[in-house]
């Protein structure tokens, strides 16, 4: 490996493996507010499981299982193709996962019943679902700007069909794209701004502080902590203190944060948590969508 490829590879597995650990932090302080968790945990920072869906410690939500759902599809088909990638979905709705959000199982079930790939645009269609899941296709896309967008926005309509959902799905996707490149925290400013240009409702500064399923929310959440932090912990825990949809705007966090920092970052006691299954396979897809033909 050269030196280039060692740091591409390096952030795109820190990404993956940060999503995933990101996630399984947060899921036991989903729903709980600052507060709370500050009376129950003091700081939360360790993989213990349990939360309000009783989670065995390093278990992770439905984040990172669709997000390796989208991986599969793509190493199957050797790059995109949105009935493959709507199949991985249902096949992963029937196996009656722990967690599922209510608009993704609407618009997977929606593909059962007709096949269409997208539902029409709608107000109902604003959570972060879209956003949550996008790595393997972020990698995929990698060196093509315009297969990124087309098939960033098309996976996103499987299950969200909402202009900010979309905004903020090709925000994070580009962060992360600038990323595994080599950026840093300056680049991705220029992303936020642009963003900030044509939806001034992402606005996070001053920080409004709620962390829910919404994508203003979580967005907000998650740039506000990724422009204050200087390490990956710092940063994810930081960021899922805040409760609410903490698996998410962990996952999101930790998938940025890896990108940034890489998969050394990751502090060993939260590896040595993570579902082994899940570690397993985050590190095949990541050598499989490096390999995709646009390498």
């Amino acid at each position: 490996m050269g030196l280039q490829t060692e740091q591409l590879h390096d952030r795109a597995l820190g990404a993956y493996l940060g999503l995933a650990v990101g996630d399984a932090l947060g899921a036991t302080v989903e729903f709980m507010l600052p507060r709370e968790i500050k009376y129950q945990y003091g700081v939360h920072k360790d993989i213990i499981g349990g939360g309000w869906l009783k989670l065995k410690a390093g278990r992770v939500t439905d984040d990172t299982e669709m997000s390796l759902a989208l991986g599969r599809a793509l190493l199957s088909c050797g790059g995109w193709n949105a009935n493959a990638v709507a199949d991985e979905f249902v096949v992963w709705l029937k196996s009656r996962p722990i967690d599922i959000g209510n608009t993704c199982r609407r618009g997977i079930q929606r593909y059962m019943l007709n096949g269409s790939l997208s539902g029409p645009v709608s107000d109902g269609d604003g959570g972060n679902g879209a956003a949550m899941r996008i790595f393997p296709l972020v990698l995929a896309t990698l060196n093509d700007d315009a297969a990124f967008r087309q098939q960033m926005l098309e996976q996103a309509h499987l299950t969200h069909n909402h202009p900010l959902s979309d905004a903020a799905t090709l925000a994070l996707g580009e962060m992360t794209r600038v990323l595994l490149k080599g950026g840093g925290v300056k680049e991705c400013r220029e992303v936020v701004k642009a963003l900030l240009v044509e939806y001034p409702r992402f606005k996070f500064t001053p920080y409004p502080g709620r962390a829910s399923g919404y994508i203003v929310d979580t967005m907000q959440t998650v740039l506000h902590h990724f422009f204050i932090t200087d390490s990956l912990e710092s940063f994810l825990v930081d960021t899922v203190n805040c409760g609410e949809d903490a698996d998410t705007t962990g996952a999101i966090a930790g998938m940025l944060a890896g990108a940034l920092y890489g998969a050394e970052a990751i502090p060993r006691r939260w590896l040595a948590r993570l579902d082994t299954g899940v570690q397993a396979e985050i590190r095949e897809q990541v050598n499989g969508l490096l390999q995709l033909p646009a390498y």
